[in-house]
């Protein structure tokens, strides 16, 4: 039987947000048993919000949490990153609205995560075990989810870019596929969009150095793909971590075609009201 775990040590980084272009700090600390995420605003009397569903506020190019009104926003990639290292347990503490996007992929917390090192807590973990399909959609854009003896994603964009196109990605987690496979792929943006994305208020921390920045044929940054098709790799970077709220590991395998923040919210969100849809285990069957 496995157990819940939680990081070996604190660590510290610090950076700028995506949309906001605020500095910002960040401290991941170790934490007990059945603690789950936390985020902790210490800009504000360590005012507490819980990475779950039910505090999902904004699901509009990032995830945003609120709790009584206070946000914490952009919260995926870190989300990922201690999901698909085997993190269970942590609090998040942050000293601004939005966690830093560092380089645009989770490679930076992953070596962050693992320099700290990961320990196991006397407590059994628990899982999400899927016991029927469960299917959502918006216009073109479907995602489900279905029994598997483990957590398996496949994944498929389309984008009329001559650098994306159709692509296509499986990925299972027993082989610590997540570090080399996902982590390093990088978030992406059009910049024919930014302006717009900018007077909206978003994007407003976007640099080279952050994301991918696609013109009409080519990209701007000077540093090449890290993957032929890093781009659908970032989506499942950001399923793993949206689906992190849950709370739990699950056992499952989720197919996502042209899915978004918005779509990946609302399948764990269809799932957990479904009371007939899943079951807590404490194991592998």
């Amino acid at each position: 039987m496995s157990k819940q775990t939680t990081i070996g040590e604190s660590f510290s980084t610090c950076g700028t947000g995506l949309h906001s272009n605020s500095p910002v700090n960040v401290t991941v600390k170790p934490a007990p048993a059945y603690t789950g995420y936390v985020f902790r605003r210490t800009d504000l009397n360590d005012f507490e919000i819980p990475a779950a569903p039910q505090n999902v506020a904004h699901v509009s190019y990032a995830t945003t949490l609120m709790r009584s009104g206070v946000m914490i926003a952009t919260v995926e990639h870190l989300l990922s990153a201690l999901s698909g290292c085997g993190v269970d347990n942590a609090i998040i503490e942050v000293d601004s609205l939005e966690v830093p996007i560092l380089d645009g992929s989770s490679k930076i917390w992953v070596d962050l995560i693992e320099r700290a090192g990961i320990i196991e807590l006397e407590a059994p973990r628990a899982y999400l075990r899927v016991l029927k399909r469960v299917e959502v959609s918006e216009k073109n854009r479907a995602m489900s989810i279905e029994p598997a003896d483990e957590f398996r994603i496949t994944c498929e964009i389309d984008f009329p870019h001559p650098l994306i196109g159709v692509q296509r990605r499986a990925i299972t987690f027993r082989s610590g596929d997540y570090l080399t496979e996902i982590a390093p792929a990088r978030t992406f943006g059009f910049v024919e969009e930014l302006m717009m994305l900018r007077q909206n208020g978003l994007a407003r921390g976007g640099s080279l150095e952050n994301a991918i920045a696609l013109t009409r044929d080519g990209i701007l940054n000077s540093e090449p793909l890290r993957y032929e098709d890093e781009f659908v790799r970032h989506k499942i970077l950001d399923i793993i971590g949206d689906l992190a709220l849950c709370g739990m590991p699950i056992l499952g395998h989720v197919r996502a075609s042209r899915s978004g923040h918005g779509l990946h919210t609302m399948l764990l969100s269809t799932l957990l009201r479904d009371r007939e849809a899943w079951e807590v285990t404490h194991g592998f069957k």
